[in-house]
C-alpha cells in the first residue's frame, strides 16, 4: 500500500451457539425443578451461574465486538438475570446467613421479573428481525417471565406457576435447537438446520 499502512480484519466466530446452549442448559435444570422432576435448587444454582450466567455473558461480550447490539444486550441483560437468581436463592438457602434468609420478600423477586418482562416485550420485537426460532424463544421467554411475575406476587398461582414451567421447557428445547443451528449451520457452511427467515416488517 502506498501510504505504508497495513489494515488487518479480525475475524471472530458468532457467539450466539455458546450463548444458546447456555440459555438452553439452565432452563432445562431449572424447569425440572418447577414441574416437580426434581427438589429444591440447591443443584440448580452452579447450572445457573456457569451456564444460564456466564455463557450468556460471555456471548454478550463477544457480540458486543461484532457490533451487535441486538444480540450483545440480550445475552448481556439475561446473563446478569441468571447471576442475581442465583444470589437470590443462595440468599434463600442462608448461605449469607439466617437472618439475610428471614428478611427474603419475595415481592421484591416479583418486581424484578415484572422488568424482565418489559425488557423481553420490546427484545421480542426486535427478534422479528433476527429469524422465526429466536423469535419464539422470546415469545417463551415472554410467557415465562409473566407466568414468574404473577405467580411470585400470589395471583392464581398455580396456573401461572404451571405456565412459566411449561414455557421454560418448551424454550429449553428451542433454545438447543438454535444452538445447534448456530454450529451446524455455519460448520457445513450451508442451511443445515433451517431458522426461517426474518418478518420483514420493520426492515
Amino acid at each position: 500500500m502506498k501510504s505504508g499502512v497495513t489494515h488487518v480484519k479480525q475475524v471472530n466466530a458468532d457467539p450466539s451457539a455458546i450463548g444458546l446452549f447456555g440459555l438452553a442448559m439452565v432452563t432445562l435444570v431449572a424447569s425440572s425443578q418447577k414441574l416437580g422432576w426434581t427438589d429444591g435448587v440447591s443443584f440448580v444454582v452452579p447450572w445457573a451461574i456457569f451456564l444460564g450466567a456466564s455463557a450468556q455473558l460471555l456471548a454478550s461480550l463477544k457480540d458486543f465486538k461484532h457490533n451487535n447490539t441486538f444480540g450483545a444486550t440480550a445475552f448481556g441483560a439475561y446473563a446478569f438475570f441468571w447471576y442475581s437468581v442465583a444470589l437470590s436463592w443462595l440468599t434463600q438457602l442462608g448461605v449469607f446467613g439466617a437472618q439475610a434468609a428471614a428478611a427474603v420478600d419475595a415481592k421484591q423477586l416479583g418486581f424484578a421479573f415484572l422488568g424482565y418482562l418489559i425488557f423481553t416485550l420490546y427484545m421480542t420485537i426486535g427478534a422479528m428481525e433476527t429469524h422465526k426460532v429466536l423469535f419464539i424463544i422470546f415469545v417463551l421467554i415472554d410467557f415465562l417471565f409473566i407466568g414468574l411475575t404473577f405467580s411470585t406476587f400470589g395471583i392464581n398461582e398455580h396456573f401461572f406457576h404451571n405456565l412459566a414451567a411449561y414455557s421454560e421447557l418448551i424454550l429449553s428445547i428451542f433454545s438447543f435447537y438454535a444452538s445447534a443451528a448456530a454450529v451446524l449451520n455455519t460448520h457445513f457452511g450451508k442451511t443445515f438446520l433451517p431458522v426461517g427467515r426474518p418478518f420483514g416488517i420493520f426492515k
